[in-house]
């Protein structure tokens, strides 16, 4: 079974991390198959809108325990090419020639905030937790730190990196069904994102709330009344 699923509809098309046994852990096959697939939807131009999203109770896990007990065991060389792979994934994905949003539910850990990172946009439901959970074995947040950096800042890098401590999602003030975290991208910080979301729905077709609660409620995660999402840009 392949670890991704491509959807298209219209202009938009979703790309799925599809190993929710794995809670969309990564691992060779799982960055090789996201780099590809990349690679092909920035070159299709029917395609205007990209979401990423993961099947199952999680968005990602991050790297697949068993992959890295694995790799402890390969040379230096071989180590460093599996990085040079992850480092092009995340490039394609920072560097895609489209709108990027990143649709988020349940753990976001390690490699996964880094994918959340390098879209442009993210949505996140009110159960996403983030953290750097690698430094809890020692490792360093590296290959994903320079998009992490530029989506939450230095200082925010330097303390989430070395505590390894979970983070929600921000701006949990009043129940409104859409909130800006902060960022750039959908406009300046703290300002409504509907503006940016409209925009979406006009390239493609789609209505970005709708598609993050549909897949949560067909996971068993949302119930009638719990249709709140927040944005984290």
């Amino acid at each position: 079974m392949s670890s991704i699923e491509i959807e298209r509809n219209g202009g938009r098309a979703t790309l799925w991390l599809n190993r929710p046994e794995r809670h969309n852990a990564f691992d060779d096959g799982l960055i090789a198959e996201l780099s590809a697939a990349l690679a092909a939807l920035a070159a299709d131009s029917a395609i205007r809108v990209l979401l990423l999203a993961g099947r199952g109770k999680s968005f990602s896990a991050g790297a697949d325990l068993a992959w890295m007990k694995h790799m402890a065991g390969n040379t230096a060389a071989e180590n460093e090419a599996d990085a040079q792979k992850m480092a092009e994934m995340l490039h394609r994905l920072d560097s895609l020639p489209k709108p990027t949003v990143a649709l988020v539910q349940g753990a976001a850990m390690g490699g996964g905030v880094g994918l959340v990172a390098a879209c442009d946009i993210a949505i996140a439901t009110e159960d996403a937790q983030f953290a750097f959970s690698e430094a809890r074995l020692g490792l360093t947040p590296a290959t994903i730190s320079p998009y992490v950096i530029a989506a939450i800042g230095p200082r925010a890098a330097r303390r989430y990196f070395l505590t390894a401590e979970r983070f929600e999602e921000p701006g949990r003030r009043g129940n409104p069904r859409l909130q800006v975290a902060g960022g750039a991208s959908a406009g300046a910080p703290g300002q409504p994102v509907s503006n940016t979301l409209e925009q979406l729905r006009r390239l493609s077709g789609w209505d970005a709330s709708d598609d993050l609660v549909d897949q949560r409620a067909q996971d068993g995660h949302v119930g009638a009344g719990e249709q709140r999402l927040r944005v984290r840009v």
